[in-house]
């Protein structure tokens, strides 16, 4: 079922136990579902059946409101724990000491073969070789190839100039720099 329905069952649980006590106070016996109870029995079973849903959403608001708190505070409480735990590590380096506070002691790093670090060294190098990255030497080592430069001049197109100005251009004398 759903919520909805789940609360309106407890609710329809309560009108019929109110109900049961005002129009079966003075019979001795129901008989119904293929059994015999005493209204009595069938309103102590109603109210149990309200009193547990009105529980179930009274936990859930509680759940909801500590789930709140705890999205709320834990980052802050995890960086804690964090570097609690880091402290703890660099304050104490004994097995047994670590243990009390719950701590296993860091692995010791396991030394690499010779043809581990034969393989480590020549993947390094086909990586570097590969991003094409340089120590400082290196780069000291490496010159531009430009000997010289040539500058070429951009001129703009010129502007066609307006009739106007076209015929009195003409009229005027020229100067020339030969």
């Amino acid at each position: 079922m759903s919520k909805k329905s789940k609360t309106s069952e407890a609710t329809l649980a309560t009108q019929l136990a109110a109900g049961t006590q005002k129009h079966f106070a003075s019979i001795a016996a129901l008989m119904f579902a293929g059994g015999t109870s005493t209204p009595s029995q069938v309103v102590a079973q109603l109210v149990l059946l309200a009193t547990l849903r009105s529980d179930a959403e009274a936990a859930k608001a509680n759940v909801k409101v500590k789930l709140a708190a705890e999205k709320a505070q834990a980052p802050a409480l995890h960086d804690l724990l964090i570097a609690y735990v880091a402290f703890v590590r660099a304050t104490f380096s004994s097995a047994s000491v670590l243990a009390d506070f719950g701590l296993a002691p860091r692995k010791a790093a396991t030394p690499l073969t010779v043809e581990q670090q034969a393989a480590a060294k020549a993947k390094r190098a086909a990586t570097r070789k590969a991003r094409g990255t340089m120590g400082k030497k290196e780069k000291l080592a490496v010159k531009g190839d430009v000997t010289g430069v040539a500058i070429t001049p951009i001129t703009a197109p010129a502007a066609q100039p307006a009739p106007a100005a076209a015929t009195s251009s003409a009229t005027a004398p020229s100067h020339s720099a030969s």
